[in-house]
């Protein structure tokens, strides 16, 4: 008696392998999008952190610190390992203004300080409508805004 051997044909091989790359193509931009939205928040949430730790520190001292090295050690690093960007603007002997990010109508985002992550791309502008702020997690309207540039 002769016993036919079961086994996938080529061609039921291919069709496989097409499926799983199809849904490969799906799913990867997808979860590539879900981890961005999840560091995004990540940042917006530290940011908040750090900002109440400013706030503490202008309680106890009536002036923020001149660098975020003073309340921390080490610095504190946003979701892409870049260290966060921290501007003291009403300070002594002279408020610190040139210096300051810009809304898309050039007026500072804040008036008491600047805090901000430069994003997935680790690079900045002072006008948030800057192609390289886009990305940028920022702290603006003295905090009560905590997001994306291009929200803002």
């Amino acid at each position: 008696m002769f016993h036919r051997q079961r086994a996938f044909t080529i061609i039921e091989l291919m069709i496989a392998v097409a499926i799983i790359g199809a849904l490969a193509a799906i799913a990867l931009p997808a979860y590539s999008n879900y981890v961005e939205r999840a560091r995004n928040a990540q940042a917006v949430t530290e940011i908040a952190g750090i900002a109440t730790s400013l706030k503490h520190y202008w309680e106890d001292n009536r002036q923020y610190p001149a660098s975020l090295n003073v309340l921390f050690n080490p610095l504190p690093l946003d979701p892409w390992k870049n260290p966060y960007q921290y501007l003291a603007i009403d300070i002594d002997p002279a408020p610190n203004t040139g210096a300051v990010r810009k809304d898309k109508s050039l007026h500072p985002l804040n008036s008491d300080f600047d805090l901000y992550s430069n994003g997935k791309d680790g690079q900045s502008q002072k006008q948030l409508t800057a192609a390289k702020a886009r990305d940028d997690i920022v702290r603006a309207n003295n905090g009560s805004f905590i997001g994306l540039a291009s929200d803002h």
